[in-house]
């Protein structure tokens, strides 16, 4: 039963410029037809003095609840926080499951309203009622920064299709077409006659400086233009816009980048200023221990997880980033092929399969970056899928994560069997 079955209870329905409220009374009667209030200081007043007004005719304070929008709901929730309103947000799925109950299919503000204020009062549902300012816009700008990688990997999919059709065997003389010297290249020699046409020590001193390497590979690099120049004569697709379509996606390409780094230092900076606290920074410092995990994604997964005290157990946190198995059994059929729930965080769970990824390889020196867990990939999951075993490997990460954060205690490579004994001799101590 909920905790608040005894009290009113007001619902709002956020939208973006204005939002619904319906209130009931302890009884669980709507005290109140609901009503809509504008998202500006007047609204915002007027549903305080609301409020304030349920909380002296019933002589107790309310519980308010209201959905996660987005951005849509944060700027109520700080106001009414600040007003020391009992404020919670409930999870858009529960909400889902609670509404449309009745026969008769009803779907508007009012409704909506209603059933949110009805599942907070009766039902006894996970709620949030925290908002960390600091957090919330060091998690914005990681989702930005994951943005504008997205937004730059595009275009360089479209840099790279269009030059198999325009200079096509380019994409075969770089290992990477968007790193600077490939780039630098391209802005100055858009086409194969362009490159054919220019003298060898022009072009050879051009990749020397661009690239830093000496003459050698330069004129390794020169030879091989030369010869795909040469045959994408023949066999490119002859296109009158296409040197000023390349520019473009130059230019987007490099402001992209620019944007990107940009970030990276605002990010940095903000962690690094007054406005986050020394736990925060320890946190960020503690999940950068674990080996495969860079500085961006530590923030990234610091700033989607927050207070990793709200998190009693390991699973509780493997089921808020989505990588928790779903469950489909029905009478005696149960299903064997369950996939992902994936209704955690998305971007946490995406820097978290990066770090997965890294866990499993090696370096360039054949050392494993993570022994443990690349065996435990190659040995204990030999025979799943590459899928099935890296959402194994993100399991076990999430659970080293809480421990870490939970004990505050840097991140240690140890082997299970050592894990094992120490357990045991733990529990013996303890008997």
């Amino acid at each position: 039963m909920s905790k608040f079955y005894s009290t009113p209870v007001i619902g709002v329905d956020v939208a973006a410029d204005f939002s619904v409220a319906a209130i009931l009374a302890p009884n669980g009667e709507i005290y109140k037809k609901p009503f809509r209030f504008n998202h500006d200081a007047d609204g915002f007043n007027y549903f305080l003095e609301t409020i304030k007004k349920v909380e002296e005719e019933f002589s107790t304070k309310i519980a308010l609840f209201m959905e996660a929008t987005g951005i849509y709901h944060l700027t109520l929730f700080y106001f009414l926080n600040n007003n020391n309103v009992n404020t919670f947000v409930i999870n858009p799925l529960v909400t889902n499951c609670n509404k449309n109950k009745n026969i008769r299919k009803v779907k508007n503000d009012n409704s909506d309203a209603i059933s949110i204020a009805k599942t907070g009062k009766f039902e006894n549902i996970k709620t949030s009622n925290a908002l960390n300012t600091n957090i919330y816009y060091l998690r914005s700008l990681c989702r930005e920064y994951f943005e504008l990688i997205d937004l730059r990997a595009n275009v360089k999919k479209k840099l790279s299709s269009d030059i198999r059709l325009f200079f096509p065997g380019y994409q075969n003389v770089f290992s990477n077409i968007t790193g600077n010297t490939s780039i630098s290249i391209l802005q100055k020699y858009s086409s194969p006659s362009n490159i054919l046409n220019a003298s060898k020590e022009e072009i050879i001193q051009h990749i020397k400086a661009t690239s830093r390497k000496g003459s050698e590979w330069s004129a390794k690099i020169y030879s091989k233009l030369l010869e795909v120049s040469s045959s994408a004569q023949s066999i490119a697709i002859p296109t009158f816009g296409y040197t000023s379509k390349l520019s473009r996606l130059l230019n987007l390409y490099e402001t992209y980048s620019l944007q990107i780094e940009e970030l990276l230092f605002q990010i940095e900076e903000f962690l690094n200023s007054k406005n986050v606290t020394n736990e925060i920074r320890d946190c960020v410092h503690l999940i950068s221990s674990i080996p495969g995990v860079g500085f961006i994604t530590a923030v990234t997964l610091i700033s989607e997880i927050g207070d990793i005290n709200k998190f009693n157990k390991a699973k509780y946190l493997v089921a808020f980033f989505g990588i928790d198995p779903s469950v489909n059994q029905s009478g005696k059929f149960n299903s064997t092929k369950n996939k992902m729930s994936k209704r955690g965080t998305r971007i946490g769970r995406r820097a978290l399969y990066a770090v997965a990824l890294a866990s499993v390889r090696s370096t360039r020196n054949g050392n494993a970056i993570n022994p443990v867990l690349q065996n435990y990939y190659h040995q204990n999951l030999k025979g799943k899928s590459k899928k099935v075993g890296l959402v194994a490997i993100m399991n076990k990460l999430l659970k080293y994560i809480f421990s870490v954060l939970k004990n505050k205690q840097p991140y240690e490579i140890k082997d299970p069997k050592i894990h094992e004994r120490m357990y045991l001799k733990n529990t013996c101590k303890a008997t």
